[in-house]
């Protein structure tokens, strides 16, 4: 076996540090909440898309859902493979040059676009927004957009936008959100106008029916060579390339995910993206805008609870009454529809703010996908109580005694996935949390610093008391104390009160935190993880609550349908009052806890403890196999499962009008 390159802690943790954006050129106003700074004039009036660019959303938008109405997603259920057909139609309406430049042969629509179709095609099948995102937020459109030259682009950006799908090969079987470790190899040869990639990626999502490749791989530091982590286009037929495995899951069953073994693939200089190196920061730059695919996709399936949950809830009767009206059941409806509402929210100011381009998202996209996935999966599993027994049974049993064929227990284990694709839920929460503290390492780094000298230390002291001396001040007194502020909004004017003030109460926080715990702090991974964790909350508030005021002056100008905005701000009420409730219990865990014990205890768990507690069950998983399957670089023994999509043209796609 290959054994990943053998790397301290602190060699991990400089690797991270590398890839990581270190500059703030914009403004950013999730980075200002966790500073204790409410700047609500970053995101009020909630931006809006041009005329123009809304139309030709519009536009776009009723073709593809002309089409996704004549899909079947349980045929993709049934046969775990999305048929030819359904993706030669997405071709034809362009679905694979969503935001690709018209002058590559895409569509050139927005952020925002690009998540309504996602939205629209994961409600058809989960497994066709994965196709979608895996190819265009995160496979080889985005990356040459932002770092290609304009040769690569020429080269690649029309093919991908005719339908040459792409994927993207990070993982390896023991590398996963610590790429410092990575075992896979990009070498210079033929006096380097080429590289040689050798390794074995997992989990590569859409890898199975690839034609194009973005692959990490390590290229050795060398004479004339930078090295590090680099990114490659690769094609995927290329001599050495072999589709091992096509994985499967719980969910998401039409997936094309599977085990590529790279062996002597010889990849041309010009196809590097980038510089040697680069490839991590490539990667997290990419993700910026590319992590809004998975709110994109949970929206989605919100909105579709939603429908199921009002539904069924008025047609089925218990003790006299439809369920819904039962109190137990009609607060899990009202969590469904304002968490709902707060999902959309947050995915279109996020998007809109893609789209103008005047923030710096990293943070609020990261909030977006770590909020959206734990909140989706609660939603489903409120939706398969409220269907009881029927939430469990599958659709096709369902119909299979005439009753309707509603894919609940599908929804919960599709959705489970988002909480671990593109950085599971606990890495974004230390992603998130290293950015929320970023200004404090700025200015008192090396106090917090068990390597730096009392010379370095008595140096931060001084830096550290000029930005203490401007910044803590700040945090005593705002507008969320005055009784009359935000008084534009109306009765969510209160809600905003409430951000503002735990704003300051969340910088407060971060404070005491590094104060007690210093060089130690980022040891408390939960306390971290629930400082972002009501960061969260506090943007997706803000973002129901502006929305909410756009959509009541909409409602009053005639652009909206009457009623919209009072339904809007009955939707973020709740929203805000649930919210502040998870709030609350989040700051009062902070220091009321049982993290200190629980840490003890596992340290007791896994020193084998406690293994008498495991008795009188039996593991059938034991004596299986090895936790973590070797490989060894070398020619692959296996049969290549790779395979494509054949693209034969569809009458639905005729009929429901070419793209323009």
């Amino acid at each position: 076996m290959v054994a990943p390159a053998q790397v301290t802690e602190e060699q991990a943790r400089a690797v991270a540090e590398e890839a990581r954006e270190s500059g703030w050129d914009k403004p950013s106003f999730a980075k200002e909440l966790f500073l204790g700074r409410f700047r609500l004039d970053l995101v009020h009036p909630f931006p809006r898309p041009a005329p123009d660019e809304a139309a030709k959303t519009a536009a776009f938008l009723a073709r593809l859902e002309r089409y996704c109405a004549s899909l079947d997603g349980a045929v993709i259920e049934r046969d775990s493979r999305i048929p030819d057909e359904y993706v030669a139609g997405l071709t034809e309406l362009g679905c694979f040059g969503l935001k690709v430049p018209p002058q590559y042969g895409g569509l050139g629509l927005s952020q925002v676009a690009y998540n309504r179709a996602l939205m629209l095609v994961s409600s058809v099948h989960p497994s066709v927004g994965a196709l979608l995102s895996a190819h265009q937020s995160i496979g080889v459109p985005e990356p040459l957009k932002l770092a290609g030259t304009p040769a690569q682009k020429e080269k690649f950006l029309p093919r991908c936008a005719k339908g040459a799908i792409s994927a993207f090969l990070l993982t390896e079987p023991d590398v996963g959100s610590d790429p410092a470790r990575m075992a896979s190899t990009a070498t210079p040869v033929e006096d380097g106008a080429a590289y040689e990639l050798d390794g074995v990626k997992l989990w590569t999502t859409n890898g199975v029916v690839a034609e194009l490749l973005v692959v990490m791989a390590r290229v050795p530091r060398s004479e004339g060579h930078r090295g590090g982590i680099s990114a490659f286009v690769v094609e995927a037929d290329s001599p050495g390339i072999t589709v091992e495995r096509r994985n499967s899951f719980m969910g998401l069953r039409g997936i094309e995910n599977g085990v590529t073994r790279m062996h002597q693939v010889r990849v041309p200089a010009e196809n590097l993206i980038g510089r040697e190196g680069d490839g991590l920061k490539i990667a997290l730059t990419t993700l910026n805008a590319g992590r809004l695919a998975i709110p994109a996709m949970c929206t989605a399936a919100g909105k579709w609870a939603l429908k199921i949950a009002r539904e069924w809830s008025a047609e089925r009767v218990q003790w006299g009454k439809p369920v819904g009206h039962h109190g137990a059941v009609a607060a899990k409806i009202s969590f469904v529809a304002a968490t709902t509402f707060a999902l959309e929210s947050v995915l279109e100011l996020s998007g809109q703010m893609a789209d103008e381009g005047r923030n710096d998202i990293r943070i609020e996209a990261a909030l977006a996908k770590l909020w959206a996935s734990e909140m989706a999966c609660q939603i489903a599993d409120e939706l398969v109580q409220i269907r009881g027994g029927r939430g469990y049974e599958t659709a096709a049993s369902l119909a299979a005694r005439g009753e309707r064929a509603v894919p609940v227990e599908q929804l919960l284990r599709d959705l489970r996935i988002n909480r671990i694709f593109e950085g599971s839920s606990e890495i974004m929460r230390l992603l998130v949390a290293r950015e929320a503290v970023d200004a404090h390492l700025s200015a008192a780094g090396d106090l917090a610093d068990p390597r730096s000298d009392l010379q370095h230390k008595a140096k931060a002291a001084l830096g550290a008391s000029g930005f203490y001396a401007k910044w803590l001040p700040h945090l005593v007194a705002g507008k969320g104390q005055l009784p009359h502020s935000f008084d534009e909004f109306g009765s969510l004017a209160t809600h905003l009160r409430f951000v503002e003030r735990n704003s300051r109460k969340l910088a407060r926080s971060t404070f005491y935190g590094m104060a007690r715990w210093q060089a130690g702090m980022e040891k408390h991974q939960v306390f971290l993880g629930r400082i972002v964790d009501i960061g969260a909350e506090l943007f997706a508030m803000s973002a129901s609550c502006v929305r909410a005021a756009m959509q009541r002056a909409e409602g009053e100008s005639g652009v909206a349908p009457a009623g919209t905005g009072a339904a809007s701000y009955e939707l973020a009420d709740a929203f805000c009052l649930q919210s502040r409730l998870r709030i609350d219990r989040l700051f009062a865990a902070l220091w009321d806890n049982s993290d200190e014990v629980d840490h003890t205890l596992t340290e007791a768990v896994l020193d084998g403890r406690y293994t008498w507690l495991e008795a009188g069950v039996i593991d059938p998983s034991e004596g299986t196999g090895p936790w973590i399957a070797q490989w060894s670089p070398g020619q692959s023994a296996e049969p290549n499962l790779a395979r494509r999509f054949a693209a034969a043209p569809t009458a639905d796609v005729a009929e429901a009008g070419p793209p323009t």
